[in-house]
């Protein structure tokens, strides 16, 4: 609905827009869902840059983004923001609001569920709805995933880290349906869903149209961004390409996969042969094993709910890495064969945070190959949520402790935070620091400092280390 119409944009150094660095018009209408979306090339790198759109006589707010170095610059320090899982029925965006308010950031590291596709009532905040939903169903069509994305950008929080800081972003599972493999979702049902096939292209079409991010002209959202000389950072497509979730024997048969031949291949590749300091890789679901055959019966029941590990705790977590044991096992041999060093998972999707050294079963604890830190959820529900008890309770706290006994790789994990990620990077170390909101359902939430981990050059060991100043 509606008419094609003409939008101008302009790009200039400075705020008052002064001295424009590159102008222009671009038509939009319902095919793109009345979206805007330039991509500018001949712009200065590591540089500052506003930009604005008008339509109408009027101009849109402002907003600010930065270019990246130039691949062989000598950046010795970069921060961003590490975000993750926003369910809008289960509270307010106040994790974004403190991002955007820090100042202090290059970039902002979005590792998927940046929307939810389930209706209204389905997905809460412990069985609480803080704030419908449109549309109300499950988005299925191309207009439910419009009219859903169209919705988050209303938030307040969203825009102003979406206008004060670059974001790289990419999807997991929650951009379709929960639990999406390249053929099917668990959230899929095709006898009253029609097919999926239909609805990957409708929710991938949406994407496109409604989100900051490139895709490849096949479609594909997996790249990597250089960021001087300091860090590369390979995004993952955990869902496209998956094999179904299995369980028991079959998470070890080598003829599954998570990431898809190729993709695999591409990242091995690019981490081995890498000539930055650091690899970061953007990593949807945790690759760190988690064992959780002696854990007690009251813990694997949220635990189950939260990340798919079976309530009887016989199988792994079989929608993580733990699935696809093969595939990490080749990635983990082709790191080690290569001495290749200094590598970070950043990750997302389990709502929980977690400090973890990347082992196997064969190699134990005592050699990781890389580090990975999780990042919280931004509002989507925990372990505490699924429990109904408080944040930070004895229960949570045991459940912790029982986690890090059975799997010495963990070095940390808290189980009911809601909030965000800042990773630190210099030429000497990688740093995460966690921020856990006092309470995900109020807009005016604040956020607090609760751990910070951090692994050296040279060394796929992790560290604690003390608030910063």
């Amino acid at each position: 609905m509606g008419p094609v119409v003409e939008v101008t944009w302009q790009v200039s150094t400075d705020s008052s827009f002064s001295s424009l660095s590159a102008q222009g018009s671009i038509s939009t209408g319902p095919a793109q869902d009345h979206t805007v979306k330039v991509d500018i090339s001949g712009l200065l790198p590591a540089t500052t840059y506003w930009y604005r759109f008008g339509y109408g006589g009027s101009w849109s707010p402002v907003g600010r983004t930065m270019t990246a170095p130039a691949a062989a610059d000598a950046i010795t320090r970069m921060r961003a923001g590490v975000v993750s899982c926003a369910a809008w029925e289960a509270g307010y965006f106040a994790a974004y609001r403190h991002l955007a308010e820090r100042g202090d950031l290059n970039l902002v590291v979005h590792l998927g569920d940046y929307i939810y596709e389930y209706g209204t009532g389905e997905f809460g905040a412990g069985g609480k709805v803080v704030r419908k939903v449109a549309p109300a169903n499950e988005t299925i069509t191309l207009a439910d995933y419009r009219t859903r994305h169209a919705l988050y950008k209303t938030d307040p929080d969203l825009q102003a880290l979406h206008a004060s800081v670059p974001w790289i972003i990419k999807w997991d599972d929650h951009e379709v349906a929960n639990d999406m493999w390249s053929g099917g979702a668990e959230n899929h049902t095709p006898a009253t869903e029609d097919s999926f096939t239909a609805r990957v292209a409708a929710a991938r079409q949406a994407y496109a149209e409604w989100m900051p991010v490139r895709l490849a002209p096949d479609g594909h959202i997996y790249r990597r961004i250089r960021y001087g000389s300091l860090f590369e950072l390979s995004m993952l497509d955990l869902r496209t390409y998956r094999s179904q979730q299995a369980s028991g024997t079959a998470v070890d048969d080598p003829g599954r996969t998570i990431a898809g031949t190729d993709q695999l291949a591409w990242l091995t590749d690019g981490l081995v042969t890498s000539t930055a300091t650091w690899k970061i890789v953007g990593n949807p679901v945790m690759i760190s094993r988690l064992d959780v055959g002696t854990l007690p019966a009251w813990l694997l029941g949220p635990l189950g709910a939260r990340i798919g590990v079976p309530a009887n705790g016989v199988a792994l977590n079989g929608d993580q890495w733990d699935g696809y044991n093969a595939d990490r096992e080749r990635l983990v041999d082709a790191l080690r064969a290569h001495g290749t060093k200094d590598v970070v998972f950043v990750t997302g999707d389990i709502h929980t945070s977690w400090a973890n050294e990347l082992t196997t079963k064969d190699t134990g604890s005592s050699n990781p190959a890389a580090a990975e830190f999780v990042v919280p959820s931004v509002t989507s529900d925990n372990i505490n949520d699924f429990l109904g008890t408080s944040p930070g309770g004895p229960l949570s706290l045991l459940a912790a402790s029982l986690i890090k006994l059975t799997n010495p790789h963990v070095k940390w994990v808290e189980t009911d935070g809601h909030g965000f990620g800042v990773l630190d990077i210099t030429t000497t170390r990688c740093r995460m620091d966690w921020y856990h909101l006092a309470d995900r359902t109020k807009p005016g939430s604040g956020a607090s400092w609760v751990q910070g981990w951090s692994v050296g050059r040279g060394s796929s060991k992790i560290r604690k280390e003390s608030a910063p100043s």
